[in-house]
């Protein structure tokens, strides 16, 4: 397929900024009323793709089908609450349970003072404290610069190696033990939050999305054990601790992978013949607990569900010709887009992602290109939020 196949026009004001939240109102002894804004990831809209029927549902029905009506008279929509009446005891959902670090910090030029970012990639060598990072801007930035990153001038990173136009190797010039280190290291960094969100600009041009101390823990997955990602798995946040509580009394496994997801699943793609284009590779790890879970699910005929594109391309990784998940230790830079054939997962669910997104592409592989598609453009006209904290998109084999 091509690339002009997964573009549309995604308005401004459908980005989701903020974790999904809810309005509610107090009214304390004095008989004042107060409004607070709660968060509610697990309260998101979904909509959802049934592949063999081809139909797309939005709202809430009955047993008859007929659609369902608030107090107000208005339809309601489906939410992730109502993911589980789509899944029996005994199914499986298979979640990744990396943990995004404190990747994005900023530091000052020496003699120059200009203030310069620095995105952390990945640790190089823990002994020579060198890392793999990206810099912004980067034709300010060379070989032999240092760049200080506290007031005391103690954390000082010296630039040894250029690796992409926006790419160093840096070396912390920091004497003390790497525990410490990388302790005060991420104590001076930032959510590594995706540019779409940072770079928003409001009506008036200028940027009206500020880092907050809530961001750490907004894009942290709640389940997140295995520190080395520099994005979240974003589908994945919409799973509260109450949610996950749930999986389980309803009877539902969780069984968890590691995918360390980069920035390569927002890099541009240039090239309008998908087939041509190159993923970054990116970490991952199997383990024989989580394939034989998996494995005596579909044994017993019950459904596997995918959470997150990321699941989606590690499990891909490692499925064998028969059907079952394989262990694994190693790297993937698998790139899924239509037409595929799937060896594992049934169910996916999955954010609404933007246009011309790999993340898109292997959406649309999974769902089929025309209903996936058709799901979109009914999500987009009921003013559904995209991106990292808006809605999702259920996709079962029904």
């Amino acid at each position: 397929m091509k690339l002009s196949q997964f573009d549309f026009k995604l308005p401004e004001s459908q980005i989701a900024l903020y974790p999904h939240s809810i309005e509610h109102t107090v009214t304390n002894s004095d008989g004042v009323e107060k409004t607070f804004r709660l968060k509610r990831p697990d309260e998101c809209r979904m909509v959802v793709v049934h592949k063999k029927s081809q139909k797309v549902s939005l709202y809430k029905t009955d047993a008859k089908g007929k659609q369902l009506k608030g107090e107000d008279g208005k339809k309601q929509f489906l939410t992730m609450l109502d993911l589980l009446d789509y899944f029996d005891e005994g199914d499986t959902f298979v979640f990744n349970d990396t943990k995004v670090f404190p990747a994005r910090l900023y530091g000052t030029k020496e003699k120059t003072d200009a203030v310069i970012e620095v995105f952390l990639l990945r640790e190089l060598n823990q002994e020579m404290r060198l890392w793999d990072v990206l810099v912004e801007p980067a034709r300010k930035i060379r070989i032999g610069n240092k760049l200080f990153f506290d007031d005391s001038g103690s954390l000082v990173a010296e630039v040894i190696d250029n690796t992409t136009s926006r790419g160093r190797t840096l070396r912390f010039l920091y004497d003390c033990p790497h525990d410490e280190f990388k302790r005060d290291l991420f104590a001076l960094g930032q959510a590594p939050l995706p540019r779409y969100i940072i770079d928003h600009k409001g009506k008036d041009g200028k940027l009206d999305r500020p880092v907050t101390e809530d961001d750490f823990e907004d894009f942290q997955c709640v389940y997140a054990k295995h520190e080395g990602a520099v994005t979240a798995p974003s589908t994945g946040l919409h799973f509260t601790r109450q949610m996950m509580k749930r999986l389980e009394i309803h009877g539902i496994n969780s069984a968890f992978i590691t995918i360390h997801t980069g920035l390569g699943n927002f890099n541009t793609i240039e090239v309008e013949d998908l087939s041509k284009h190159k993923m970054d590779s990116e970490e991952m790890h199997i383990n024989r607990e989580t394939c034989e879970l998996v494995n005596n699910t579909k044994k017993a005929g019950h459904h596997v569900c995918a959470i997150g594109a990321s699941v989606l391309k590690a499990t891909e990784t490692c499925v064998g010709t028969d059907g079952f998940l394989k262990e694994y230790d190693g790297w993937t830079n698998k790139f899924i887009f239509p037409p595929y054939e799937f060896g594992l997962a049934d169910s996916l669910l999955v954010n609404l992602y933007h246009p011309l997104s790999t993340m898109l592409m292997s959406t649309c592989a999974f769902g089929g290109y025309e209903i996936v598609m058709e799901g979109y453009k009914q999500a987009l006209k009921a003013g559904y939020k995209f991106g990292c904290f808006g809605d999702v998109m259920l996709i079962v084999n029904d």
